[in-house]
């Protein structure tokens, strides 16, 4: 069977690309997508397949169940243990001009077949391994304390949750074991099987301000940002932080709110510290004079809808302040 190579994809892929994409698909007389990488490719994969059906620029897609026509067949095989993007109805796309990544979900981009095996994500550098694996672990916990949980979407992923815990220190100190390996990988999809169908919150809205912005690694900009989201949204949704932190391995029957809190909040820092994602944003070319802009397009992504508190946009500059 004649197949085409498309392989313009950057990270965080651009609406450019996925056009550029589109029109390569069409001279190709392509019939099916398959898709070979991380969430960079999935995602421009899915947004190629809606352009190609629909005949709409990609930037028109932006938001919730604006594709009205499902694209080409898509499979997706995944080389990272993290974005997800195999299973879920999202495709993250930078919009090169305004220079923010926009969120077009919609179920007609779920792919049809998704081939998972830990054998893929072996080729991951450590860096990449840590923070793909941070992305999946706060695709559960936003999951978790979205206002679109059910409990269903919570048996995905609150396992997610207690399988990266338990598994991505012992991956890191030990990339070649398959088992552990295997695990990431599940704890990725047990994710994805949760954010897709609960959607997300402040976390990502916030990383796809920053990706956009500043072209940063997702999972690193999610990480750097998780501590500082879950304080400010604790106040009005400390309950489901507490079974969150039950899921971490944590014990905290019997203490005061502001002692699970910081035991929370020690824990996921002291992961973070042990797998290597030490920096802060300014570290990361971030500056004050980005915040007021990155604090206006975050408030905008669709996933701030699911955020269990509502904020402001200064309360969104001051999490963005608190991490530089």
């Amino acid at each position: 069977m004649a197949s085409a190579v498309f392989a313009n994809v950057s990270p965080n892929p651009r609406d450019i690309e996925v056009m550029e994409g589109a029109e390569f698909y069409q001279a190709s007389g392509c019939d099916l997508i398959i898709a070979v990488g991380g969430g960079s490719p999935m995602d421009c994969a899915k947004a190629i397949g809606i352009v190609s059906t629909n005949r709409q620029h990609v930037l028109e897609f932006e938001g919730v169940d604006n594709v009205e026509i499902p694209g080409p067949p898509l499979i997706c095989i995944p080389t990272t243990a993290g974005t997800s993007a195999d299973v879920s109805q999202f495709s993250i796309i930078n919009n090169s001009g305004r220079k923010v990544k926009i969120a077009i979900i919609s179920k007609t981009m779920v792919p049809d077949v998704a081939l998972i095996t830990p054998e893929t994500t072996l080729t991951m550098s450590p860096y990449l391994t840590a923070c793909t694996g941070i992305d999946a672990l706060v695709h559960a916990i936003e999951a978790v304390v979205s206002t679109a949980n059910s409990p269903i979407t919570d048996v995905h992923a609150f396992a997610a949750i207690r399988l990266i815990r338990e598994n991505l220190q012992k991956v890191m100190q030990n990339p070649d074991n398959l088992d552990y390996r295997g695990k990431m990988m599940l704890g990725s999809l047990e994710a994805g099987l949760a954010f897709s169908n609960a959607s997300l919150g402040a976390v990502h809205a916030m990383a796809h301000s920053l990706g956009g912005l500043l072209d940063l690694p997702h999972g690193e900009a999610n990480a750097i940002l998780l501590n500082h989201v879950i304080a400010f949204n604790y106040p009005v949704a400390g309950e489901r932080y507490d079974a969150i932190g039950e899921a971490l391995g944590l014990k905290l029957h019997g203490l005061l709110p502001k002692d699970k809190l910081k035991l929370i909040l020690e824990d996921i820092n002291g992961l973070k510290a042990s797998i290597g994602i030490t920096a802060t944003l300014a570290q990361r070319g971030a500056s004050k004079n980005d915040i007021a802009r990155l604090a206006e397009n975050a408030l905008n992504d669709p996933c701030m809808v699911t955020n269990p508190r509502r904020p402001e946009q200064r309360d969104i500059e001051i999490v963005y302040e608190e991490a530089l």
